[in-house]
């Protein structure tokens, strides 16, 4: 599943296209989700993100794609899987694949709270805080998957933030020293920003420090459960990632 800063990267593809509130022309694909008569002939006003979510925002409403599990993207090409929405405009072409796609009414400014996400100049670690407090005994594991206080983490950043904030993935939050917290939440936007970097590079996976590894930095044997009531894959070192309780 992309993370936030693969949706970053999608948007910065598509703002380095000739496009200013550029116009529909044709819509094409198997959605279902939304009326393609909609999109055609509209202009759109800009394309965002928050967190997983690619925006494509017009006047007074949004076309919200979640990318999902194995949902992909071209940019003036085509494949053979089935389409679910493709956009043209005068000299371009976005093509979505096995995603969801949604239409939100309104305008995109009011529709979202940009402050829960991890990459947004309006991100607010204090807010997060505040609602990390607000949940006691969830295991940090989970809440930090929780897209409505930490829009654009996913495993990845979730295992590696633990790993550089060296705190155990099982621990409680009600457990966590303040100090700690406000060191984990730095450790994930830091780390969203390197791995924007990274992918850019094409170098992600030779930063991995835990994630899909056997041994950590120190040498130390990495553990790999599914933990937490997400029951997601969770790759943890015992020896550096304190669990406090």
């Amino acid at each position: 599943m992309p993370e936030g800063p693969s949706i970053v990267i999608l948007k910065e593809l598509i703002d380095d296209l000739p496009l200013h509130k550029p116009e529909i022309i044709e819509v094409s694909g198997n959605v279902k989700t939304i009326a393609k008569d909609r999109l055609l002939h509209q202009k759109v006003q800009e394309f965002r993100t928050l967190g997983k979510h690619f925006l494509i925002c017009f006047n007074d409403f949004t076309i919200q794609i979640h990318l999902m599990l194995f949902g992909t993207y071209l940019i003036n090409d085509t494949k053979k899987t089935p389409l679910k929405l493709g956009l043209t405009f005068k000299k371009d072409q976005i093509n979505f694949y096995t995603c969801k796609v949604d239409l939100l009414e309104g305008n995109a400014k009011d529709l979202y709270d940009w402050s829960i996400d991890i990459m947004s100049d309006q991100w607010d670690d204090k807010q997060a805080i505040k609602t990390l407090k607000e949940n006691p005994e969830s295991h940090i594991c989970d809440i930090l998957l929780d897209q409505h206080i930490f829009a654009g983490v996913g495993n990845i950043i979730k295992n590696e933030a633990l790993y550089r904030a060296k705190i155990h993935p099982l621990s409680k939050i009600k457990d966590l020293p303040l100090a700690k917290i406000k060191l984990l939440i730095k450790a994930v936007v830091a780390y969203s920003f390197d791995f924007l970097k990274w992918r850019k590079e094409g170098t992600l996976i030779k930063h991995w420090e835990v994630y899909n590894q056997k041994t950590c930095p120190k040498g130390h044997p990495i553990e790999k459960k599914e933990l937490g009531k997400t029951h997601r894959q969770t790759y943890y070192c015992s020896n550096c990632q304190k669990k406090y309780s």
